[in-house]
């Protein structure tokens, strides 16, 4: 059965393209007929209007549920874009720096440290010589490892003070400003930093800062009931790589609308495609959205520019990758926005996939993001 869901903006207080041919999401309509793709939402818009928001396949493959425009999704590592972005507005009201070094608001990093030789029987530390800034912390350069050993077995069990208090404890792996070495730690030792700042909790201050002005209603670490019935079913490759099985979410605690589980900086955030691209087209419209001013345009100019240290290959920003012409992030479950400057759109491709069973894969979000270009690209 071919499943194909189109609508154009009915959720997006910007105005949306009036137009009556099919979304594009019916360009990945054969992905879903081989059992490479469960099911996606994909959108485009510019600065002030969504262009094409549509549908393609599955939500639930075995309960036969068609994807929805309106499809909750984790959006995983999406989420370091929009900390970078709370980080950023307190950059802008001078209370912090990009270069202040994190010991300024977290004692504990004091006392760091670092690998300076290691085989498979011993480890040699040794203090770093440099302080790690805020601006590593967001461009993964602070020398930290991906997550603490006592982040486990999910990555939603401690506090922001627990999480920084078990990062400073935990060796860097390299001299900061050394090496990239991609890491949640270093994601929420900036939300942990936010909380200090401004003397809320992170998730309150992220809510009122970022998602409240933007609109964001269906962006959230804690999915409402009505929430989670939409939320899409992740799925991963069957055992003989032929077709698809359910799976769950292994980063993340449940029952997932439980509010013991703690919000993660680095990539807790439940949302919509229309949320998403709501964040996008501020980036794009150089910080402002539906008339207000959310960040400044350096904010953006920084967010979105190259902040690896000079002579290292990873061109990264604040919590987005960046290219000459782009930047954006995805997630562990395949998501990702990009927003194309030299196209002016911004792209916005959900899907909820732990792994695509055959090469196929990696040839979907490509056929998406090539039709929107074609279609409403600047010529």
């Amino acid at each position: 059965m071919r499943l194909l869901l189109c609508v154009l903006a009915f959720c997006s207080p910007l105005r949306a393209e009036d137009t009556s041919s099919a979304g594009l999401a019916a360009q990945l309509q054969p992905f879903v007929e081989r059992h490479t793709l469960a099911g996606a939402v994909t959108l485009v818009a510019d600065k002030t209007r969504v262009l094409d928001l549509s549908a393609v396949g599955y939500a639930d493959i075995a309960q036969n549920q068609a994807m929805r425009p309106d499809q909750v999704v984790w959006i995983a590592s999406m989420t370091k874009a929009i900390t970078a972005a709370a980080v950023m507005t307190l950059v802008d009201e001078g209370k912090l720096s990009l270069e202040d070094p994190i010991e300024k608001y977290l004692p504990e990093f004091r006392d760091l440290w670092v690998a300076a030789e290691s085989d498979e029987t011993h480890r040699l530390l040794k203090r770093p010589s440099t302080k790690i800034t805020i601006r590593q912390c967001l461009c993964h350069t602070s020398g930290m490892p991906f997550a603490s050993p006592m982040e486990k077995p999910t990555l939603d069990a401690l506090t922001l003070r627990e999480c920084t208090l078990s990062y400073a404890m935990t060796p860097l792996l390299h001299e900061p400003g050394s090496k990239y070495q991609y890491s949640n730690a270093g994601i929420n030792t900036a939300g942990r930093i936010i909380e200090v700042v401004s003397g809320q909790p992170y998730e309150v201050f992220l809510q009122k800062r970022i998602l409240d002005p933007l609109k964001m209603t269906d962006t959230t670490y804690w999915p409402s009931e009505e929430q989670l019935s939409r939320l899409a079913k992740p799925y991963k490759p069957n055992a003989e790589k032929n077709g698809l099985e359910a799976t769950t979410i292994s980063q993340l605690t449940y029952p997932l609308h439980e509010r013991t589980r703690q919000p993660m900086p680095a990539g807790g955030l439940f949302a919509t495609a229309t949320d998403v691209s709501h964040f996008c087209q501020m980036l794009l419209a150089d910080g402002m959205f539906d008339g207000q001013k959310i960040l400044s345009p350096a904010a953006v100019q920084a967010l979105s520019s190259r902040q690896t240290e000079p002579g290292l290959p990873e061109n990264y920003g604040l919590g987005v990758s960046v290219s000459e012409n782009s930047f954006g992030h995805g997630g562990a479950l395949s998501t990702n926005m990009t927003i194309d400057k030299k196209h002016g759109l911004v792209l916005v491709y959900l899907v909820q996939h732990a792994g695509y069973a055959n090469s196929d894969g990696g040839q979907i979000q490509p056929t998406f993001q090539k039709a929107a270009i074609e279609r409403f690209g600047k010529k």
